[in-house]
């Protein structure tokens, strides 16, 4: 099912939750809204459902208009962080309950049941109670219940929230190669930008109930349209420093920190009169070498298992950067550094958008 998004805005008193948000979501397609706590993007999801009704806009599945329509009437499945199972009821009962409510017949209830638990890999389980399941176990659970209604579009709120780290992957990959194969247009709320980059077709990131950008991960990571996307997508985050600019005989430089000074390629020249602008590069596009590069000294090292993600200075400015384990670095070794010049990202200290993308 096709899903528009024009103009939808929520105040909450004086609160725009959710600000002129427009977003065109494909047939079949898998939508993260990301963005921290407080950006728009549950209530975004609760309009869509029809938990919330807008204050403005509009919300339309394939050519209909259903802000009116009541949540039984849209055809959407939802799945919660908190599983939101029936603690009395077994795992089978959990999943007919909508077949249930339905009137559906028996046999048909109980092929539905069975269906949906061989397909989620809990089949050997519909006899438990949730009490009886793992964390993740109750996830498949919840998911089914979604399922077993033979929904249009799904809608996750935060589901992989209160599981370990290897069940979140584990439950990542089930989540979208079931929806790849099922072909149903999945709305995924998350403020884990791990979960976004991973599962998602294309991501809107969201700040204070304002559309940041809408895009796929690819361009999301390497072109951001925004600092606050540059800031919030990528991890380690991006370093980000005030540089001068100065051209001389047709080469543009970047003049930082103390005295430390770089000449930005043709390509990456930003689009702008301004003399002091933002400069942004990410972690993993710094090196060290042992050729002549910018010099600085480590002030902290920290292991992260196939990277160690150095902190270095230079004058009084943090510059951090991944570097290989075997490479023994330790605080208060000098160091030169190496950029990626074809990385490198400019920005507007005023407006905070982009300076080579928009």
């Amino acid at each position: 099912m096709k899903i528009k998004l024009d103009n939808l805005t929520k105040h909450f008193g004086k609160v725009a939750a959710v600000n002129e948000l427009t977003l065109d979501i494909k047939d079949g397609e898998f939508v993260a809204l990301l963005g921290p706590s407080g950006c728009g993007k549950t209530t975004t999801m609760l309009m869509i459902a029809g938990i919330y009704k807008p204050t403005k806009g509009q919300i339309i599945f394939e050519e209909n208009i259903v802000n009116q329509w009541a949540p039984k009437d849209r055809h959407i499945g939802m799945v919660f962080q908190s599983y939101a199972l029936y603690p009395h009821m077994t795992v089978y009962q959990n999943l007919a309950y909508p077949l249930v409510l339905k009137k559906r017949p028996k046999e048909e209830i109980k092929r539905e049941s069975q269906r949906v638990a061989d397909l989620l890999g809990i089949g050997h389980l519909l006899d438990r109670k949730p009490g009886q399941l793992s964390g993740g176990q109750q996830q498949r659970v919840a998911l089914g219940r979604a399922l077993i209604k033979k929904p249009q579009v799904l809608l996750f709120d935060e589901p992989l929230s209160n599981l370990d780290a290897r069940l979140r992957i584990s439950m990542r990959s089930m989540i979208k190669n079931l929806q790849k194969d099922l072909g149903i247009t999945s709305i995924y709320v998350t403020h884990d930008q791990v979960e976004a980059m991973t599962m998602a077709d294309r991501i809107a990131v969201m700040k204070d109930g304002v559309l940041q950008a809408f895009t796929d991960p690819e361009d999301l990571h390497d072109r951001p349209r925004t600092l606050f996307v540059a800031q919030f997508v990528g991890n380690p985050p991006m370093n980000l420093f005030d540089v001068e600019l100065v051209e001389k005989d047709g080469i543009l430089s970047a003049f930082f920190g103390s005295g430390a000074v770089i000449q930005i390629p043709n390509k990456r020249k930003p689009k702008t009169s301004k003399k002091i602008v933002k400069m942004g590069i990410r972690p993993q596009d710094i090196h060290s070498t042992n050729e002549t590069g910018l010099e600085s000294v480590i002030s902290f090292v920290e292991p992260m298992g196939r990277d160690n993600l150095i902190v270095t200075t230079i004058g009084e400015l943090d510059i951090h950067f991944l570097e290989d384990p075997g490479i023994k670095l330790k605080a208060n070794d000098k160091v030169n550094l190496e950029f990626d010049l074809d990385t490198l990202q400019f920005f507007d200290n005023e407006t905070g958008l982009s300076l080579l993308w928009t």
